[in-house]
């Protein structure tokens, strides 16, 4: 089996992604994925390198994805807004073989430092790592030679993703193509179990949420690629211009965090005599995930647009998603019931099954769970026993009805707009600053991107700091 083959038997005339003035059906997506498997084997990439992957949401990620997966190599997302300092330090902990860069890649990547890894255990073979891998135009690989697809086992590496979630600093977490796969096919046996609409080949799905970021790049891309429906990508979440797109292609599933459902339902309706359509009318499945949903966003959702918007949880070691309150009669504040083939447990400080009702650690086990961080067998045993739990760092209770309700996190990350800032990377940039002798930060209630990222500073001997200039030193 091999990921990138789940679009191989979806008819060639049918549209795949929709990026601004292109449509690229699926008979135009499976050549360029094959293309670029050629092009890769010509630069002498083998199965098992690593290729990283600096885009946005666009046709190019998508198709260098595919590519990448169907050489048999692994993929390595990164976020083309990272500064150079920790895009050098990503390539440099997982050794990539080669950077493919979409035409919104940061101009400065060639000044990444790659020669700083003390802060890794890394202890697989990073030769060559010490300089920036050579950087590749995703375009400049199409056209070639195709290439046939690369057979991989359930466990054999599919993606590597950096994430702070479970395990203090940004470390690599190591999916399969068995992982990713099963995710799909979870998703789909819960709507196929009567709990929501199924996904269908007549979807047409939002691809707003970063593909970098494991929601967008499985729960969104994967899941709408094996089914055979259409991707609207949107490079950029704007709330007024996405939510246009939204209406021009008739979208019927959209997936985001709540910060854009909040951006949504805060932007201007139409005047009482010229009142604006509705953008979100051909909506048919809309849910939130990657923080939790507040009753209030939920509420202005369905005032604003008359549409239900559920959530779910789940987190990058599962690939992601865990529960899901889609069509069930979750209660107002839950995330729902655990999907097929997944098993939760809520684990109270002595290792015992909690009581209804009494908080405990979700702890989560399944096909979709993943193997452990690339190179750092420490952090893996904090986070997997050899029993295969996956012990999440996040408190939940169960109701009487067996729904799911997050509570806390035992971790300290901050959730920003659906994405985790650990607060100790922050803190050791800001005590670099002269001005600063100790700092700590925390996360702070914040009505547009759920929590905010602020700091408390001990200035230095003698030292005044200036918060506009910490700011841009942070930055």
């Amino acid at each position: 089996m091999n990921l990138a083959a789940s679009i191989d038997a979806h008819p060639a005339d049918a549209p795949a992604l929709v990026c601004p003035g292109d449509v690229t059906t699926y008979g135009g997506l499976r050549e360029l994925a094959a293309e670029i498997r050629g092009a890769l084997r010509a630069r002498g990439v083998v199965a098992g390198d690593r290729v990283a992957i600096v885009a946005a949401n666009d046709r190019s990620f998508v198709a260098a994805y595919l590519g990448i997966l169907g050489a048999g190599a692994v993929a390595v997302p990164l976020n083309p807004l990272s500064p150079p300092p920790e895009l050098g330090r990503e390539l440099a902990v997982v050794g990539a073989r080669l950077v493919l860069v979409g035409s919104t890649a940061p101009p400065s990547l060639g000044e990444a430092d790659t020669t700083d890894t003390a802060d890794t255990t890394d202890t697989t073979d990073t030769t060559g790592a010490a300089e920036l891998p050579d950087v590749v135009a995703i375009d400049d690989l199409a056209g070639g030679e195709p290439a046939p697809l690369v057979e991989r086992a359930d466990d054999d590496l599919a993606v590597l993703l950096f994430t702070g979630g479970t395990a203090g600093p940004p470390r690599a977490a190591m999916l399969t193509h068995g992982n990713l796969r099963a995710n799909i096919d979870q998703v789909c046996a819960h709507a196929a179990a009567g709990a929501g609409p199924a996904p269908t080949p007549d979807d047409v799905a939002l691809g707003a949420i970063p593909l970098f970021h494991i929601f967008g790049l499985n729960a969104v891309l994967g899941l709408a690629l094996a089914v055979g429906c259409r991707v609207v990508l949107a490079e950029r979440f704007d709330a007024r211009a996405t939510l246009d797109l939204v209406a021009e292609h008739a979208v019927t599933v959209v997936s985001g965090v709540p910060a854009m459902w909040q951006a949504w339902a805060d932007l201007p309706a139409g005047t009482p005599s010229q009142p604006a359509p509705n953008p979100l009318a051909n909506l048919r499945l809309a849910v939130s995930g990657a923080a939790p949903l507040g009753g209030d966003v939920r509420r202005a959702v369905a005032a604003r647009y008359g549409i239900e918007l559920t959530q779910g949880y789940g987190l990058t070691e599962a690939a992601p998603v865990v529960a899901s309150a889609v069509g069930s009669s979750a209660p107002d504040g839950s995330v729902g019931v655990p999907l097929p083939g997944v098993t939760v447990r809520v684990v109270d400080p002595l290792g015992e099954d909690a009581l209804v009702g009494d908080p405990g650690e979700v702890w989560v086990k399944g096909p979709n769970v993943f193997p452990g961080y690339w190179g750092d067998p420490e952090a893996t045993r904090a986070v997997l026993g050899d029993d295969g739990w996956l012990r999440t760092g996040d408190l939940a209770v169960v109701d009487d009805d067996g729904f799911l309700f997050l509570v806390d996190r035992a971790k300290d990350v901050i959730i920003v707009s659906g994405f985790n800032v650990v607060p100790t990377e922050v803190e050791a940039v800001l005590v670099e600053h002269p001005d600063v002798a100790e700092a700590a930060v925390v996360g702070a209630p914040d009505s547009e991107t759920g929590e905010a990222v602020t700091a408390y500073v001990v200035p230095a001997a003698g030292a005044v700091p200036d918060p506009a200039a910490l700011v841009d030193h942070a930055a």
